[in-house]
């Protein structure tokens, strides 16, 4: 499929690339899977974006791997444990240090920095030669093929060629992100759970958002009737309101937003893997708004049935 890949009409070039989870063995004897991802031996091609300690050139090195530093930090640190079991002292994994993938030899040589994955397991590059050594015997194990295309073709006429010409599906980087979105809003319970959570917070803000509002009203009801009783129009009033459910509204998101991007500071360097995307801000606002202009209809109503003689009664 690679050679059939390279034969296509405006293919620059074509690089095999392995992605599997394999068992590594830690050094306290524990187990946990890991992330390989296997570059092309000659054009390294797919290799991690930034490079913390050592150089992608170090994969050269006899079992060599270069691990992100989130999980040279947390799952794969070294432990050192008592008899008991408890931990006497940790420390993170380090170039030089010595791993197992499927009972197989690994080398550390470098440590990364990569964008977290979904699943928060820890990311090992390696060669793919290498890591077809590692990974489990099957027939196949080929996962994707890079391709590179020549000056001047489309990437869209490109990847349509390929899937007429090969039978593989051919995606560009975008439909590659949608189809694993996808996948997981398909196949998991990921967007009932969030589902549910959104609605719940939803109901519940605009609940308290509603009786904070009709508290404000009942408490200050006479206030309303002296305006009313001195001239105020309905229309004045119910601008009052808005004016306040406006402030509050944008102190609350302005108050939301900060905490939010200020978690997603905090945990960069852990294994959460955190988005704030455009589209997120843009829905929270009108959410927020609309929790707001239902708040503010049943302080509303009170208002416009309000007599200004209530300002007159003991």
């Amino acid at each position: 499929q690679l050679l059939r890949v390279r034969g296509i009409e405006g293919v620059e070039w074509a690089v095999p690339l392995y992605k599997g989870l394999i068992k590594a063995r830690l050094s306290d004897g524990t187990f946990q899977n890991c992330n390989v991802i296997g570059l092309d031996d000659a054009s390294m091609v797919g290799g991690p974006p930034r490079m913390v300690q050592g150089s992608l050139e170090d994969l050269r090195q006899a079992d060599g791997v270069i691990v992100d530093e989130v999980g040279a930090s947390s799952r794969l640190a070294h432990v050192q444990l008592d008899a008991a079991g408890k931990v006497i002292s940790k420390r993170n994994l380090q170039v030089g240090d010595l791993l197992e993938l499927n009972d197989r030899r690994a080398v550390v040589v470098g440590i990364c920095s990569v964008q977290r994955t979904f699943q928060s397991q820890p990311v090992i590059y390696t060669t793919y030669t290498r890591a077809t050594t590692f990974a489990p015997r099957e027939r196949k194990l080929l996962s994707f093929i890079c391709v590179k295309a020549k000056p001047g073709v489309s990437l869209a006429v490109l990847a349509r060629r390929i899937e007429t010409d090969t039978g593989l599906a051919a995606l560009l980087g975008s439909e590659f992100s949608l189809k694993t979105m996808l996948y997981f809003m398909k196949y998991t319970g990921i967007p009932i759970n969030f589902g549910i959570a959104v609605a719940l917070g939803f109901a519940v803000g605009t609940a308290i958002a509603g009786q904070t509002f009709y508290q404000f009203t009942s408490d200050n009801i006479r206030q309303f009737g002296a305006l009313k009783a001195m001239g105020a129009t309905n229309l004045r009033l119910l601008g009052m309101i808005f004016l306040q459910a406006v402030v509050v509204g944008v102190i609350g998101y302005g108050l939301g937003v900060g905490i939010a991007s200020s978690f997603a500071v905090i945990a960069r360097k852990t294994e959460l893997a955190f988005l704030l995307r455009w589209e997120t801000l843009v829905g929270t606002g009108i959410a927020i708004t609309l929790i707001c202009i239902f708040a503010s209809l049943l302080s509303i109503w009170k208002v416009m049935r309000l007599e200004p003689a209530i300002v007159f009664k003991g």
